[in-house]
């Protein structure tokens, strides 16, 4: 910490506001060393976070939080607002690690943390309600709404700058424009940006305005007298932006690494009497070189050496990750089957359609950061008979839930769904983690869900799920895969049949997924313990249910086990207990998987997994508790 003499002067904003000009100068340096100390030993979002240290030091100079409110979009850019905002300690240390601090926004975290985020385009909305929430109680603090470029490919973005006119006239958004969401930015507003940008009338005025305001008093009139000529001479002088044909005020391009010229914007969009809009250019990445030069891989970094950048090795052993499998499997058949498309929504590397992108590059579509569109769009190919597979994190899917429901599994399409990341994505915490999508996917007519229990039964689902003509979602997990041997090609698994791999009496346990490798050492250490033969079930398909392997275990058995990675409340377990129910079966279910609650960030999955009792030990300890009550009771013995 000695290392950072400037910074570990800041405790608080208003500790910030008192250093002199030259050490204001100095401070993003320090900044951006302390951020890639951290992040070099516990990975995290390197480039967004370099991107943004001048302008978050600006932010903070000319407002003062948590009077005045900042609400980041997405807000893993955030590690900036930490630093200044009393977090520079033994917590930043360990951040995205347990007890260190979350990488994203949180409003338990912090004061200053006006509002908590973790998917893009949330921010234009919640600031607008602050707005509106502050004008009803006749408050005068100021709401910044900051967003990536990414952002603006949101739908809920553009919803919110429908309104923002009509709803208030206090309202200072700040388009950070970096060119960059996770991959490349695309779309029709990625080319405007880059016309507002480059266009030469836009650039003489903002260039004018600058040096009013840097060389004369009445600078900020002038400012105003420029942005009201835009608007009365009808686009004479200039051509009006889409925000000022929506009714918001617009200035820039603005460097978005000059502290000074962006503190006097922000002092003029204070005094502003409309919305106002300030269109700030920054680099991803900024101050680290390798990680401007591969932005995409920066975006978000494991550890990595300090000093060079280069990444911790991985074991070349290792199995290949399960986006892998995927996305070469998924090239491969789309290469026999010229009706299958391909669909993600901004992340084509870390889906692994990157691999189709690079094999078939006409069938593969990025959407941006636009998940309901992505399912739409989907919708759309399927009513025409293409085959089309949406790749989405199951985390992100939840923000299609409604086209799901009404566009794909109303009609009954042959969409698959590809789920990556269903189960704890540790490191980013509860806006991360896929544990819901069993609970809310159950429930819809049509829907075929699954989860296999290897990298290579993912070939097979996704081959059964794209040939069963009916909306199908395949979840599986994060990382790397059990190193399986992978068929050449992948085969049709029977719909709605699970696999037994062992049968025996007593106790039948029913697995899913990555829990199936659990359930095989549960089931040994049962067996060596109580001398008998567990019956475990690779459960494969959720819905439908493989009802009648069920009815013959509960009728041949004296209790069952659930494991499965998803909450509780409305998951595998409630779907067999449900189908026991309707079947007029009574045995004792044992189910495991995750509270309800929102499970915090931590260091790993195993270590989640021992805080919630979901490791292989507490899972024994809980069924050998449930057995020996049994064997207490002579009507009930076991063995």
């Amino acid at each position: 910490m000695d290392d950072f003499p400037i910074l570990n002067k800041i405790q608080n904003p208003q500790d910030l506001r008192k250093l002199p000009p030259d050490e204001i100068a100095s401070l993003p340096q320090e900044i951006r060393d302390r951020i890639i100390q951290a992040t070099s030993q516990n990975g995290g979002h390197v480039g967004p976070n370099l991107g943004v240290v001048e302008l978050t030091i600006a932010l903070h100079l000319a407002f003062e939080t948590p009077k005045d409110s900042f609400c980041w979009d997405v807000s893993h850019q955030g590690y900036v607002h930490k630093l200044l905002t009393g977090r520079n300690d033994g917590r930043f240390d360990g951040i995205r690690q347990e007890n260190g601090l979350s990488g994203f926004l949180s409003r338990e975290e912090s004061p200053h943390d006006a509002f908590g985020a973790g998917h893009a385009g949330t921010c234009l909305s919640a600031a607008l309600g602050m707005c509106m929430a502050r004008d009803l109680k006749k408050d005068n603090n100021h709401v910044v709404a900051i967003a990536g470029d990414a952002a603006f490919t949101c739908g809920i973005t553009l919803e919110a700058l429908n309104n923002i006119a009509c709803s208030t006239k206090k309202f200072i958004l700040v388009l950070n424009d970096n060119e960059w969401s996770i991959a490349k930015n695309v779309g029709a507003f990625s080319r405007y940006f880059n016309e507002l940008i480059t266009n030469p009338v836009y650039d003489r005025l903002h260039k004018d305005a600058q040096t009013f305001l840097t060389k004369i008093p009445g600078g900020r009139s002038f400012m105003k007298l420029v942005s009201k000529a835009k608007r009365d001479t009808k686009e004479l002088l200039a051509p009006s932006s889409i925000f000022e044909k929506l009714g918001i005020r617009y200035l820039g391009p603005i460097d978005g690494h000059d502290v000074e010229t962006m503190v006097r914007f922000f002092e003029f969009a204070k005094d502003s009497d409309e919305p106002i809009v300030l269109h700030v250019l920054t680099r991803k990445g900024k101050g680290f070189p390798v990680a401007l030069k591969e932005p995409e891989k920066w975006h978000g970094s494991g550890p990595f050496d300090a000093k060079t950048g280069e990444s911790k090795p991985e074991n070349p052993d290792s199995p290949p990750k399960y986006q892998d499998v995927f996305g070469q499997c998924l090239a491969a058949l789309a290469v026999k089957d010229k009706s299958i498309t391909g669909i993600t929504a901004a992340m084509p590397a870390g889906t692994g359609l990157d691999a189709l992108e690079k094999k078939i590059p006409d069938r593969f579509y990025d959407v941006g950061i636009a998940e309901e569109h992505a399912v739409l769009m989907a919708a759309g190919m399927a009513a025409q008979g293409l085959k089309p597979v949406c790749a989405i994190y199951s985390t992100f899917l939840q923000r299609a839930y409604d086209p799901i429901i009404h566009d794909v599994c109303l009609q009954n399409l042959p969409v698959t769904f590809c789920l990556d990341r269903a189960g704890l994505s540790p490191n980013d915490g509860p806006t991360h983690h896929g544990v819901f999508d069993l609970s809310f996917l159950r429930c819809v007519p049509n829907a075929l869900v699954m989860q296999p229990k290897d990298e290579d039964e993912l070939q097979d689902m996704l081959f059964t799920g794209i040939s069963s003509g009916q909306p199908a979602f395949i979840r599986y997990p994060r990382g790397n895969g059990l190193g399986v041997t992978l068929k050449k090609s992948p085969e049709t698994i029977e719909i709605g049949k699970a696999e037994v791999i062992t049968q025996g009496e007593t106790c039948s346990i029913w697995a899913l997924g990555p829990f199936v490798e659990n359930a095989k050492k549960l089931a040994e250490k049962l067996s060596a313990k109580y001398n008998f033969e567990c019956s475990l079930v690779n459960v494969r398909f959720v819905k439908p249910l493989d009802v009648d392997l069920l009815i013959k275990h509960a009728t041949s058995h004296d209790f069952i086990v659930v494991l499965e990675d998803n909450v509780m409340m409305g998951g595998l377990g409630s779907a067999i207990m449900e189908s026991l129910q309707a079947n007029d079966l009574q045995i004792p279910v044992k189910s495991f998987g995750w509270p309800d609650t929102f499970i915090p960030h931590g260091s790993s999955i195993n270590e989640i997994r021992t805080k919630y009792g979901l490791d292989d030990q507490s899972i024994l300890t809980f069924v050998e508790n449930f057995i020996n009550k049994r064997q207490k009771s002579p009507e009930r013995a076991i063995a």
